[in-house]
């Protein structure tokens, strides 16, 4: 359960922006999404591997 604890006074916009970054951290949305469709375990890995490149690239491009 997500609480976000509201001080009195406080904006109900702010509470709420509170609120979703929270819920964004929990990944519940991308799991759900992710469970939707059946990915194949050698199709996952290949994605895996190609996502560890890309930021291995950008971080050879920060230094």
């Amino acid at each position: 359960m997500i609480v976000v604890p509201v001080k009195e006074g406080d904006n109900i916009e702010r509470a709420l922006k509170k609120f979703k970054r929270k819920y964004e951290k929990t990944g519940i949305v991308k799991e759900l999404r992710a469970r939707q469709a059946f990915e194949k375990p050698s199709v996952a890995n290949r994605k895996k591997m190609m996502r560890a490149v890309y930021v291995q690239k950008l971080k050879q491009v920060e230094e």
